[in-house]
């Protein structure tokens, strides 16, 4: 039988280390696959090539599904973002984000038992980048919510819900004020809900939202909002339960998938073995389950609690001394 193919973007500063580690935890605890490894960010730009060239756009449509290292846009000189050019030209319309609390990884809510998951558009809203300057003292950026783009996520957010066994599922917007764009998003949010009524379905305007996980994160399950909204609130999230280190995401389309650590490339620390893998590895954790290997997945994801837990081989960013290669080594010595 042919291994599955998966397409893989290291992209830039640490990331074809933490990319290395993850795929070499994914093999030494049972996962085969064909890696097909894709050009993008720093690299494609020195090479005379857009931060995405197409010929990694087509590759990764080909094949269906993605892992991805942090890349990074240059500031100034024209260069687009990567990832934005991906998720454009991929339609991958819904970001998942969850943040749930690892046991042993210290933070001002460590005690707190929060287990949400932010699903956020991707396509749309102020994101969608249509700015222009009418006076050298005005500047506009058009806001653009479509009904189809809403109900598919909203969709999608809800099947999210029943599939991984979660209970309510909350819109975050600010229709009070945005009127005809929120209020287009929360109108299909409610007549998406009533196609499942045995999940609860409610809404809550986003500067609420933002006081509400501060104060009592642990109510939420899943989270459903605009683009805007969701960049913010997801990073929030992952305050929350340890940063952006530790923050798996997902970006889904219709036909591709794309799981990426949501985390910069680090530039300072690269080349020094020091990288915490955690939040691509958890990525592929999700990759897995998207695969249909849920217990694959299940494994490492329990093998990354128990090490976090045990304490005794984490990395610099989590209060340890472990270098990534150790870090990997125990998660595969922990997964048995």
């Amino acid at each position: 039988m042919a291994k599955r193919r998966i397409a893989v973007i290291p992209g830039d500063g640490i990331g074809p280390e933490i990319t290395e580690a993850v795929l070499s935890i994914l093999e030494h605890t049972g996962f085969e696959a064909e890696w097909v490894f894709l050009e993008a960010g720093l690299g494609a730009i020195k090479n005379g090539l857009p931060p995405m060239p197409q010929a990694t756009i087509d590759a990764v449509q080909e094949i269906g599904v993605a892992l991805k290292g942090p890349t990074t846009t240059p500031s100034g000189g024209g260069h687009s973002s990567a990832n934005v050019a991906l998720r454009k030209a991929l339609d991958l319309f819904a970001n998942v984000r969850p943040a749930r609390t690892l046991p042993g990884v210290r933070t001002l809510y460590s005690e707190r038992d929060i287990d949400l998951i932010i699903v956020r558009e991707n396509t749309e809203d102020l994101y969608a980048g249509i700015e222009y300057q009418a006076h050298p003292d005005v500047a506009q950026a058009i806001k653009v919510i479509t009904r189809p783009g809403c109900h598919r996520l909203v969709k999608y957010s809800f099947e999210l819900a029943i599939r991984q066994g979660r209970h309510r599922v909350t819109a975050v917007h600010k229709a009070n004020i945005m009127k005809l764009t929120d209020g287009m998003f929360l109108e299909e949010f409610y007549k998406v809900a009533q196609d499942y009524p045995h999940l609860k379905a409610d809404d809550i305007i986003v500067d609420n939202c933002c006081m509400q996980l501060v104060t009592r994160p642990e109510q939420f399950d899943v989270l459903v909002t605009e683009n805007l909204y969701g960049d913010i609130v997801s990073d929030l999230c992952a305050g929350l339960v340890g940063g952006l280190g530790l923050a798996p995401g997902a970006n889904i389309g219709e036909n591709c998938a794309v799981f990426e650590a949501v985390h910069g490339s680090a530039p300072d620390i690269a080349g020094k073995g020091v990288a915490n893998p955690t939040a691509l590895l958890l990525s592929a954790v999700m990759m897995l389950r998207h695969l249909g290997f849920s217990a694959q997945a299940d494994k490492i994801a329990n093998s990354v609690q128990r090490v976090c837990a045990d304490g005794h081989c984490t990395t610099i960013d989590l209060g340890g001394s472990a270098s990534t290669k150790e870090f990997m080594d125990e998660v595969v010595a922990q997964a048995g």
